[in-house]
């Protein structure tokens, strides 16, 4: 059945919008990827493309795709094809319907829609016979969670001239986004009973101390950094635990704080920063201690406005009727894993990123198509 699945990306975005690819490190017991990547991979390999689909993880598998004459620049087009979990959605999550022009269901918007114009596009490029360069279809488990399948292409050795991220940006081009950096702070008090005042010190007010050097540091610093696509960096209290009872000085409390962060800041400028304000509290008030430690960090991504990619994403775009807008994302993509590895990035795919991980998620079926048609000019103009 999957293989008479016709060069129409809406059609490929109902089927595999059909299919439940929960990410299994969010959503205990969930199926991954596995069943979608080897559906796309079927339908691919019909389609004439040369297919392998390889478990980057038992049971996590990326799709890699290849058409093309190769050895000459090639163009990467990657999506990710798993999903976040679907509790709380006002609608059936994994039986896509089309009402009022618009395409329900969980991974319509991100982004099942956008590997399905990637595909589409690249298809049609080749049997149109105007292929300059190989182009690469890299469908990837895991980007909701720790991104092992961008990661797993990269260290395998993929080497590209560029690469397009299918992501939901509204068809706007989109050459940066933020990073962010989990930071967790834990604030050491001394445990005494209630009424010791000269022997307690309570280590969640000392977390209220950093919460307000925190918000002075945003409102003093943050606000007076920027990018011209991104904006401002921020940060946030994310998460806040302490205490152990109602009459007892609490010894320890834990604060998690997200740094959202944009392209010249890194996760050990974070760190470091947190930790300054950390040392000048020790220094105002002796009995504050606090340990700083990193969790988890994504880079920023930054491709500049006139490199090649991006001038051809615009061009293809302003010749199919659309504006051609330039726009950051404030989300993080794996288009920040190819930049770092020196492969020119960019995300640029139909839906709102705004809809993702919602109660209600749709895509727009015209959307769809005119990505599908840009990104298939865009397939047939690069390496010339």
């Amino acid at each position: 059945m999957h293989t008479r699945i016709p060069l129409d990306p809406v059609a490929l975005t109902e089927a595999l919008v059909a299919i439940d690819s929960r990410n299994p490190s969010l959503v205990p017991g969930a199926p991954g990827e596995t069943a979608c990547a080897r559906f796309l991979g079927d339908v691919l390999s019909s389609w004439g493309f040369a297919v392998s689909v390889d478990d980057v993880m038992p049971g996590r598998p990326n799709v890699v795709a290849r058409i093309g004459p190769t050895g000459r620049s090639p163009l990467v087009l990657n999506g990710h094809l798993d999903v976040v979990g679907t509790d709380g959605m006002h609608h059936e999550p994994f039986t896509p319907a089309i009402r009022d022009g618009n395409l329900w269901g969980r991974g319509s918007s991100d982004m099942k829609s956008g590997v399905a114009a990637m595909c589409v596009a690249a298809a049609r490029a080749s049997a149109r016979g105007s292929l300059a360069s190989e182009i690469i279809i890299a469908a990837v488990c895991d980007e909701e969670y720790e991104s092992i399948g961008t990661r797993a292409l990269i260290a395998g050795g993929l080497r590209a001239a560029g690469a397009v991220v299918t992501e939901p940006t509204r068809l706007s081009v989109c050459p940066a986004h933020k990073g962010f950096a989990w930071v967790e702070v834990v604030v050491r008090g001394q445990a005494a009973h209630g009424s010791r005042y000269d022997v307690g010190v309570d280590a969640v007010r000392h977390t209220g101390l950093l919460l307000s050097a925190l918000d002075r540091f945003e409102q003093d610093v943050l606000t007076k950094r920027a990018h011209p696509l991104l904006g401002r960096p921020s940060l946030h209290a994310a998460m806040i635990s302490g205490g152990t009872g109602w009459s007892t000085y609490a010894d320890k409390c834990t604060l998690r704080i997200e740094r959202r962060t944009i392209p010249g800041e890194t996760a050990e400028s974070v760190v470091d920063e947190i930790r300054a304000l950390c040392e000048e509290l020790s220094r105002t008030r002796a009995s504050f201690r606090a340990e700083v430690s990193l969790r988890c960090a994504q880079p920023p991504s930054d491709l500049a406005t006139d490199a090649s990619l991006t001038r051809a994403v615009i061009a293809a775009t302003r010749q199919h009727g659309l504006e051609g807008t330039v726009e950051g994302l404030s989300c993080w993509t794996d288009a920040a894993i190819f930049n770092a590895a020196g492969i020119p990035a960019l995300c640029f795919g139909p839906g709102d990123i705004a809809r993702a991980h919602s109660a209600e998620e749709w895509v727009e079926c015209d959307q769809i198509e005119q990505a599908t048609t840009v990104l298939e000019q865009v397939c047939a103009s690069w390496g010339r």
